[in-house]
């Protein structure tokens, strides 16, 4: 697959170093020669300076037999006219970033396709929509809902009080048991658990379950005595924090704590009618964080565009009694160091846009791909075709890859675990989880 990248920006540069593992044939254009070498020569790919809005450069690169134009610069205006005339000169789909919400609305979608843009991504909604998961329940890190619900992926940290450690998973995770373990962080190392393998404090595990067994669930872990998030302070008011706000259950109080008086200005006027207080001062000052009381607070989000800010804001949050706490960590290379420190939901903008443009690449029907930020994981939504390999054998019959690990299916809209012995049927909604392997060799088994 022939695909071109505009922007040798954080998303940029992510998504061309995670589809260089797949062998694909990219090219990454952008004007600045410095920003192409930040990219580092261990990547297989092209680089190229030049304007990425060039119809000369467009045509060198070879966009007229490009399957994929994805053009993620920080200018939403210049992505659009890429967009545009890569689908003039020939390219099969595009793909542009964008910063305004009205136009991923449902009845904007057609207008955009006439004009030729297929997809548009909007890295501040896919994010305010993780963190809106992660906050309907103060118990967990990550919540992941399928099918409206009809399946749930629950992260959690496993602390002092947990009913199932070290106890083989075999015992714990039969046919008839209402969840799964799907995936398991310890440490650095990321486990796609077997019959005997077990959980282990501070583990960070991975339960697929359905809805009626997330308050069982919730007792085994020990987390009962966790308050459900009903005030929310937020460290800055980013688009971010604007989504999220307006995502928001109608029965959650939130307080914006933003440093720039004229954009809390925006702020009052960007949220009018949603329930939120916005405050002129810093996230950081204690005084201000007491008189704010952040003691009858559930949940902390720091989405400032400073990710050690964030992170010191969340330790200090945690300090002062806040249970749940959310950071923006835009560095990779801070994630580890994040999830060392027990900051919390880690919410990373250019890895989640990144996961949602992945999804294009693949030949099979997948509805939804995500990456686990603190597990280093992928989870995706497959749709097996008529015939395809795994409808032709139980799941323990089927050869499954070493790091692939099937969580539930969703079937006539009811969710269900799946155990060895599960038939699995064209049709059906299937959760895939795996770790340190090619997506690509995975829907091989869906098509």
């Amino acid at each position: 697959m022939k695909i071109i990248i505009t922007g040798a920006y954080a998303i940029g540069t992510h998504l061309a170093r995670l589809l260089s593992r797949n062998h694909e044939d990219i090219t990454l254009i952008d004007p600045d020669p410095d920003r192409l070498a930040r990219i580092g020569s261990d990547y297989d790919l092209l680089t190229m300076v030049a304007d990425p809005d060039s119809i000369q450069a467009l045509t060198d690169a070879g966009v007229g037999h490009t399957d994929l134009f994805i053009a993620v610069t920080p200018d939403q205006s210049l992505n659009l006219n890429c967009c545009i005339l890569a689908k003039a000169l020939g390219a099969h789909k595009t793909v542009a970033r964008i910063d305004r919400a009205e136009y991923i609305e449902d009845d904007k979608r057609e207008l955009f396709v006439r004009l030729g843009v297929d997809e548009l991504i909007y890295p501040e909604v896919l994010a305010a929509r993780d963190i809106n998961n992660g906050l309907k329940m103060s118990w967990v890190r990550q919540r992941w809902d399928v099918h409206n619900g009809a399946l749930i992926l629950l992260g959690i940290k496993l602390r002092e009080g947990c009913e199932i450690l070290n106890r083989p998973l075999r015992e714990l995770c039969g046919a008839q048991d209402p969840y799964h373990v799907v995936a398991v962080k310890r440490g650095l190392d990321t486990i796609i658990p077997g019959g005997n393998d077990v959980l282990q404090l501070y583990d960070l595990a991975y339960f697929m379950t359905t809805r009626q067994f997330i308050p069982y669930i919730r007792k085994i872990v020990g987390k009962e005595q966790y308050a459900d998030v009903k005030n929310v302070m937020i460290m800055g008011g980013g688009n971010t924090a604007v989504n999220a706000v307006k995502g928001m259950p109608e029965y959650m109080d939130v307080k914006i704590i933003e440093s720039s008086l004229e954009r809390c200005e925006q702020l009052n006027d960007m949220l009018d009618s949603h329930k939120a207080l916005v405050i002129n001062g810093d996230g950081r000052d204690l005084s201000l964080l007491t008189e704010e009381s952040i003691n009858n607070t559930q949940a902390f989000v720091a989405l400032t565009g400073n990710t050690e800010t964030n992170i010191l804001a969340c330790l200090t949050a945690k300090r002062m009694g806040v249970r749940k706490t959310v950071a923006m960590v835009e560095n990779l290379d801070y994630v580890s160091m994040a999830e060392s420190l027990d900051i919390g939901t880690i919410i990373n903008k250019k890895a989640i846009a990144a996961s949602r443009i992945y999804q294009m690449l693949l030949d099979a029907d997948v509805l939804n791909v995500t990456f686990l930020m603190s597990a280093n994981a992928d989870i995706a939504e497959f749709i097996p075709k008529e015939n395809s390999k795994i409808t032709q054998k139980p799941v323990y019959e089927l050869g499954l890859p070493q790091g692939m690990t099937i969580g539930g299916l969703v079937r006539n809209g009811v969710g269900m675990l799946v155990s060895g012995n599960t038939q699995i049927m064209a049709g059906d909604t299937v959760m895939v989880f795996c770790h340190n392997i090619n997506m690509k060799k995975i829907e091989k088994f869906f098509i």
